[in-house]
């Protein structure tokens, strides 16, 4: 009988002592260097521009002081522009209203000194003192058939007194070869045509148009002046030309 010792059958499984994984672990590390690198350029940048920054607001401010300061200056500079010229517009306004009322002035001179020239030569003409009259009539022919007139009033006997009254006139000639009168209304050429006002102390120039017929021929005008208590009437001969 053999009695050599069996062997044993060689196990079926190797147990193999397995190694740690150490990629999480170099990731991590990596990170960690790339975040610290960052850090070491941050605080680098900030330690060469961190003595800078003082500065740079400083100026910021001081520029945006200027800024207001000159926008300050510029409304001021507006409203200062908009005040002279309307400041302007009413010295402009001003000065034309002095320009006109200084040129009605100097007509209004102008007429009073031709007046007086006029009244000079009336009671140079008449000599002594008259009450209320006729002094002249003359008549232009104007454009479309009509006539104007200019009547001259005068009295020179009550000094200082007023003479105030109605004015009318009719129109003596021939029409077809007979005398005719144009009355006062048709000289108007209308129904109770109202007479023409006067009020004076020395004289007074009266003016309008009339009109007359084609046919007829003037020769003489009767004006009469009604004056309340003096009632006036003359007839002068037809003349032609203002005075």
């Amino acid at each position: 009988m053999n009695n050599t010792p069996r062997r044993a059958p060689p196990p079926r499984f190797t147990i193999v002592q397995q190694r740690p994984d150490r990629r999480p672990l170099i990731v991590v590390v990596l990170a960690l260097a790339w975040l610290g690198s960052l850090a070491a350029v941050w605080l680098g940048a900030q330690r060469h521009a961190a003595p800078k920054l003082p500065m740079v607001a400083a100026q910021l401010e001081a520029a945006q002081n200027e800024l207001r300061r000159w926008r300050s200056q510029a409304e001021q500079l507006a409203q200062r522009e908009a005040t002279l010229s309307r400041s302007d517009q009413i010295s402009r306004a001003a000065n034309k209203e002095v320009q006109s009322e200084l040129a009605e002035r100097e007509e209004e001179i102008s007429d009073l000194r031709a007046n007086l020239a006029f009244y000079e030569r009336l009671v140079g003409a008449t000599g002594q003192p008259k009450g209320l009259s006729v002094h002249s009539a003359r008549f232009d022919a104007e454009s479309g058939g009509s006539w104007r007139y200019q009547i001259v009033l005068t009295q020179s006997l009550n000094k200082g007194a007023i003479s105030r009254g109605r004015l009318h006139f009719t129109v003596e000639g021939v029409r077809h070869g007979k005398l005719a009168t144009i009355g006062w209304d048709e000289l108007h050429q209308r129904r109770s045509a109202p007479p023409q006002d006067y009020s004076f102390r020395y004289f007074q120039q009266l003016r309008g148009s009339v009109m007359l017929p084609a046919d007829f021929t003037p020769q003489r005008v009767r004006v009469s002046l009604d004056g309340g208590d003096v009632t006036v009437e003359q007839t002068l001969g037809w003349q032609l030309g203002t005075t």
